[in-house]
């Protein structure tokens, strides 16, 4: 295909092409300033800090040429002059994704200020950015002054205590920032003077425990006051639960250090020692926390009982909090955006089921909270709230262990919401309540990791759209924590499996940089000596899946790079990587990787999973279908990390993991390759398409390979998808990269079992966990599905060599039925739009190309290379 410059558009079958916009401004903004890909991040976990941002610009062709950064120690020196840390000077470099800081040296509890401003290609500079705040949190271990603390009993310890300090400061200066540093065994919430600090909810981010526990910074200088302070930590227990890796006693701990800043200097104000105060709270949690019991909350006392710990803690009673010695492990800052509510939802429908019984329907799926405020109760009435996602057929809440419980004072205002626990529900019985509650006294909060959305899509086919909304919802209930689970009720776990087969949606769909970072660590941290994985991380406990789920550290690593554009993951995890591989190599035979043993945080071993009944044969089981997807994934594997080597300039190891890959791939054909069938194993789809993605089946025999695909799908799956969670990410990366837009289309215009409609027109308002509604219906198993709107119909393809969109491709491919289609990115370098519609067989096409990069917009006579800008392009079909 050959290229078309701009000079030659007039002579070929393109019939227009303009620009909107003469403004000769340039660059004439810069935005979305980020500091190792946070937005005014506190307490980050490196001295090498790096700064990204975003050029804007109303002018056709507009590039960075150059930048200057400044980084200061106060507002008052953020000027070229003053600039005590950094004045980076004019350097004549196009980047503005993770640029590195080479001012002087910087240490823990420093807190920084920085702005930039960028020269475009006719040397015209910009006006300077707004300024950006980030800090260095604790990174040495002697920078802690403070000791863990508990609240230990004859009963254990309490799992949702409440701690309390009393500090005096003896005069607040305008500039001074207090920055508070919690380590906590368990979630938090602070309070400072009776006001919650922030509006942060369960957190800290996950971790492996036995390896790694998180700090949060918060900036509080707005909650202190000169005088008498009552600083206070109330804790619940969640994932640092008795019986899981390195959880001490029963309850949760935390560490905790207020310091003041003052120019350069840090002073420690609080630390957290056994001259806190501690007390039980009215919360507590109900059941163990693991896969399928995470129970709930148990709450007592009226709301004006609850809310004397932030009026009038002093008449409450405190007992001694205790020092507790916990073993060594790495603390490291939070490098994640902290959970939050991000969607207040309405009740839908109450049912009264009997006297003292009550259905609620939020009329959506969701993972978060609950909220009801009671009518008139009497002292120790227990009201119990049941959860679950779904209905039995008998119209019965389905139980998926899910509950909490509320007791009476029997005065005052009564009132229940969540705090150190969480639910995926949609239903809610209420038990015991003996008057019906009133809708305008029940709210739910939709809670998640708190990632940008960076994306929008909508065509002319409503069916698409649904699809395309569920999935965008769906994988908002599932990123609770700074991890995508496989599912917020039931076993709430970071299964690789599930991660790979949503990976690219996701990270299409969301700026998940700095989520994956931290997943990614739980994954480093979760390999064993011998290089085996397990297959979720963190990892609590055993859990099935298969190569698909471990080699979650190759493939989330790569195309998190290829997304973003951040190098250092890839030489952070790259031994990892190759330990892995090395685990893998000790138990292949004859050149194939064959099924390894079940350990004690590892079972089962699957090629595809979740497939649907019913529908033809699937065989996913089939050791044949098994051996062949795995070994299939492994070439994929093989030719990430080829890549992933190349990147980081290991030319031999590109070359070795590059022969693996060939040899592999030989052996692939020659053992699973039925000669007489002309398919390979048990020619389910999976078994079709998966060899061809890795690239096993020699060139000649693609087309036959196809018409068996087309074939057998359309006589034994009754044109449906018949595959499962490793199998539709496939599916979706072949039949774009081979051009197969209705093949996929007809398969999700399906209505009829299985399918996306079939959910969907059954009440799904969140992708399931099987094609029958089985289990969970809130899942990230088949949410793969939702890369193909962006890059096939949508169009919109990044180019390979080519990372964080840098360049890319426009490359709408459109089955039959579909007439127009709107499809939005926002990329690392800005907004990518394509909006295209076919009107009198003739293509009309409008594209935005942020500042930075190049689209390459695939025409009827070849490629138009168009630089930033909007553009409208017209040609014949």
């Amino acid at each position: 295909m050959k290229l078309i410059k701009p000079v030659e558009i007039l002579i070929c079958s393109l019939i227009f092409l303009s620009t909107f916009g003469c403004s000769q401004s340039n660059i004439s903004k810069i935005t979305d300033l980020k500091c190792e890909n946070l937005q005014d991040p506190l307490g980050i976990n490196t001295l090498h800090p790096r700064f990204s941002w975003k050029n804007t610009s109303d002018k056709e062709g507009t590039n960075q040429t150059a930048y200057q950064i400044l980084v200061a120690g106060s507002v008052g020196n953020l000027s070229e002059g003053k600039a005590d840390f950094w004045n980076s000077g004019k350097i004549e470099s196009p980047s503005t994704i993770l640029v590195d800081y080479q001012g002087k040296n910087l240490h823990s509890r420093q807190l920084l200020y920085w702005k930039v401003r960028v020269w475009d290609e006719n040397n015209n500079v910009s006006k300077w950015s707004e300024t950006g705040t980030f800090s260095i949190g604790i990174l040495d271990e002697s920078d802690w002054a403070a000791s863990y603390i508990g609240y230990p009993t004859e009963n254990g310890f309490q799992n949702c205590p409440q701690f309390r300090k009393v500090f005096s400061i003896e005069k607040v200066n305008k500039n001074e920032s207090y920055l508070l540093h919690i380590n906590s065994l368990g979630y938090h919430e602070v309070y400072i003077n009776g006001q919650k600090v922030g509006n942060d909810v369960l957190s800290p981010a996950v971790s492996q425990f036995n390896k790694r526990s998180l700090v949060n910074t918060y900036d509080v200088t707005s909650y202190v006051k000169a005088g008498e302070n009552n600083l206070m930590i109330w804790l619940g227990s969640g994932w640092y639960s008795k019986g899981l890796p390195g959880v001490i006693g029963e309850g949760p701990l935390v560490k905790a250090q207020l310091e003041k800043i003052s120019g350069q200097s840090s002073e420690n104000i609080v630390v957290t020692d056994d001259t806190w105060m501690a007390r039980n709270s009215e919360y507590t949690r109900i059941s163990d926390w693991m896969s399928g019991r995470y129970g709930g909350e148990e709450v007592s006392g009226n709301l004006e009982t609850q809310n004397r710990l932030f009026t009038e803690p002093e008449k409450l009673i405190w007992d001694k909090a205790s020092v507790v010695e916990v073993p060594k492990h790495t603390v490291t800052p939070q490098m994640v955006e902290p959970n939050r509510i991000t969607k207040e939802i309405k009740p839908s429908k109450i049912d009264k089921l009997n006297d003292s019984t009550f259905l609620v329907d939020m009329g959506t799926t969701l993972a978060g909270w609950f909220e009801i405020t009671f009518p008139q109760l009497k002292k120790n009435q227990k009201v119990v709230l049941e959860y679950s996602d779904h209905l039995d057929e008998n119209g019965q809440l389905v139980n998926q262990g899910q509950t909490d419980r509320y007791i009476a004072s029997g005065n005052g205002t009564e009132f229940f919401k969540n705090k150190f626990n969480y639910h995926g529900f949609r239903y809610v019985k209420i038990s015991n309540l003996y008057e019906a509650p009133k809708p305008a006294s029940i709210k739910a909060y939709l809670i998640r990791t708190n990632f940008e959305p960076i994306s929008g899509f909508e065509c002319s086919d409503t069916d698409l759209n649904r699809i395309h909304d569920m999935v965008f919802y769906t994988l908002q209930c599932l990123g609770l924590g700074g991890y995508l689970v496989d599912c917020p009720q039931i076993e709430r776990l970071g299964y690789g499996g599930d991660g790979n087969a949503s990976t690219v949606t996701a990270q299409t769909m969301f700026n998940l940089a700095p989520l994956y970072s931290n997943w990614l660590d739980a994954w480093s941290d979760v390999i064993r000596e011998d290089g085996s994985m397990p297959h979720t991380a963190p990892n609590p406990y055993s859990a099935g899946g298969g190569p698909y789920w471990c080699g979650f550290i190759i493939s989330a690593s790569w195309h998190t790079y290829q997304n973003y554009g951040d190098i250092n993951v890839l030489k952070k995890y790259y031994p990892v990587m190759q330990k892995w591989l090395g685990y893998v190599e000790k138990h292949s035979i004859d050149g194939l990787l064959k099924r390894w043993p079940n350990t004690d945080y590892r079972n089962w071993y699957l090629g595809d999973w979740a497939t649907p009944d019913g529908v033809g044969n699937p065989n996913h089981l089939d050791e044949r279908s098994v051996d062949l997807v795995n070994n299939c994934y492994l070439s994929v594997c093989l030719s990430q990390i080829a890549d992933i080597a190349g990147v980081l300039g290991k030319e031999d190891d590109k070359k070795l993991y590059s022969e693996k890959k060939t040899n592999l791939n030989k052996v692939i054909h020659n053992t699973f390759f039925d000669e007489q069938r002309g398919y390979y194993s048990t020619g389910s789809q999976i078994d079709l398409i998966f060899p061809m993605l890795a690239e096993a089946v020699p060139q000649n025999q693609h087309d036959n390979l196809i018409k068996i695909l087309m074939e057998r799908t359309e006589k034994e799956d009754n044109g449906h998808l018949n595959t499962g969670l490793v199998g539709i990410p496939v599916m979706m990366e072949w039949a774009t990269k081979n051009n197969q837009p209705e093949f996929i289309y007809s398969m999700l215009k399906k209505k009829t079992y299985p399918g996306y409609l079939y959910m969907l027109d059954n009440g799904a308002t969140t992708t399931w966990e099987h094609w029958n509604g089985a289990r969970s219906r809130i899942h990230n198993c088949y949410n793969g599905v939702g890369q193909w709107f962006y890059q096939s119909i949508g169009g919109i393809r990044q180019i390979d060599g080519k990372v964080a969109y840098s360049e890319f491709l426009v490359d709408p491919q459109i089955p039959a039925g579909v007439t127009w289609a709107k499809t939005r990115i926002n990329t690392p370098k800005g907004w990518i739009s394509v909006h295209w519609e076919i009107l009198d067989r003739r293509m009309k096409m409008d594209v935005e190309v942020p500042v930075g990069s190049i689209a390459k917009v695939k025409c009827s006579d070849g490629l138009v290379e168009l630089q930033s800008g909007k553009h409208s392009i017209e040609y014949p079909l």
